[in-house]
């Protein structure tokens, strides 16, 4: 027997810490939670120290929007400050892929660590059952344990970034907005006169926010500029450190019109580590680009334990693309071999590949390279 346990029902009254954000989101998953009769707290964490221009990291601003919807709902707001543990557990990891050439998801670690570890422990010192989150996605529980799947507003579905949580993590997490689209999410907060109904939803680096990529990144690792050229070899210009491109790039490439030359977009196409050189073409669907097969590692599955091999399944490679026909081939020592049914565009070392069977996310892992 399969239960839903992701908002629990009237009368199964719990204590629940609600993270609340400032967003839209996790204000309206707190209106939810106490309609339905638990005792809700807020707690607002501020993960990163700001240190330059407020329009990067809007903490003070999402803390009054916070408070705001905490004192409309009459709950206690708790306020903790996680900067050491997101520098150690999360900072610190996403500028080492940047050095090495991959491209990190800082917010699947900032969700295992942080929101899901941290956040979860204290609210559990606090007295709490659970904790619940914003996330648009679902639990369910059977007698193999607790099940993460994608939600109803399939735009929105966020287990991409939440494949890494383990079945205690997630056994103490409830997330409200589960069977809700997002125009019902912002109707909520609008009938309960939220001051942030209309807020837009974050975006940038997790806890970070937006940024001026370079820059920002310049200031904790070295550039190394080098030679941009085609897949024949023919030289284009210099780019200004691989760490700043990612495949299938198209913007931010400052190759300008070229004689004899076709006036089509360039694209990142591939990075060649060893010698330092980004590799461009004229061509969305560049050979370069179009992999079929993968290999992953860093590998987690929810349930505890691998599936069974080979499996016929489903996988994405980002967020909100739509879910691949795929077969994970083999696996060794926390490896595995993944083939796609069709090519897919720009597979990326340090990007997550998440495996799926339909509405059920069985995890993932981290992609090491493709072929």
């Amino acid at each position: 027997m399969t239960r839903a346990i992701e908002t629990g029902s009237a009368g199964s009254e719990e204590k629940i810490i609600v993270g609340l954000s400032g967003g839209v989101d996790s204000s309206v998953a707190a209106l939810l939670l106490k309609q339905q009769g638990h005792r809700v707290e807020g707690l607002f964490m501020k993960n990163w120290e700001e240190d330059d221009h407020p329009d990067h990291c809007s903490a003070a601003e999402d803390l009054a929007d916070a408070q705001a919807v905490a004192n409309l709902l009459q709950i206690p707001l708790h306020k903790v400050n996680f900067s050491g543990e997101y520098w150690d557990h999360v900072f610190r990891h996403f500028l080492d892929e940047y050095q090495a050439g991959r491209t990190p998801n800082p917010d699947v670690l900032c969700n295992r660590e942080i929101k899901f570890r941290a956040f979860l422990d204290h609210a559990l010192s606090l007295g709490a059952q659970a904790i619940a989150t914003g996330h648009y996605a679902r639990l369910t529980q059977n007698a193999d344990g607790v099940h993460l799947r994608r939600c109803a507003d399939e735009n929105k579905d966020q287990t991409y970034f939440l494949y890494m949580l383990d079945q205690q993590q997630l056994s103490h997490s409830r997330f409200p907005l589960g069977g809700l689209l997002k125009q019902e999410v912002r109707r909520l907060a609008e009938s309960a006169d939220f001051p942030n109904y209309k807020k837009k939803d974050s975006t940038g680096i997790c806890f970070i926010g937006e940024r001026h990529f370079r820059e920002f990144l310049s200031r904790y690792l070295p550039a190394r500029p080098g030679r941009m050229e085609t897949p024949d070899g023919e030289y284009l210009g210099d780019h200004q450190g691989l760490m700043y491109y990612t495949l299938g790039q198209r913007k931010g490439l400052g190759i300008g019109g070229r004689a004899n030359a076709v006036e089509t977009p360039w694209f990142v196409v591939a990075k060649d580590l060893d010698r330092n050189r980004l590799i461009v073409a004229q061509d969305h669907d560049h050979p370069l680009l179009l992999r079929q097969k993968l290999e992953a590692s860093q590998l987690h599955w929810i349930a505890g334990r691998p599936p069974l091999l080979p499996l016929q399944c489903q996988a994405r490679i980002r967020h909100r693309q739509p879910l691949q026909p795929c077969q994970i081939m083999s696996l060794d020592q926390g490896r595995c071999q993944v083939r796609f049914e069709q090519k897919q565009r720009a597979i990326t070392p340090g990007q997550s590949v998440v495996f799926y069977l339909q509405d059920d996310c069985l995890g993932g892992g981290v992609i090491d390279n493709s072929y």
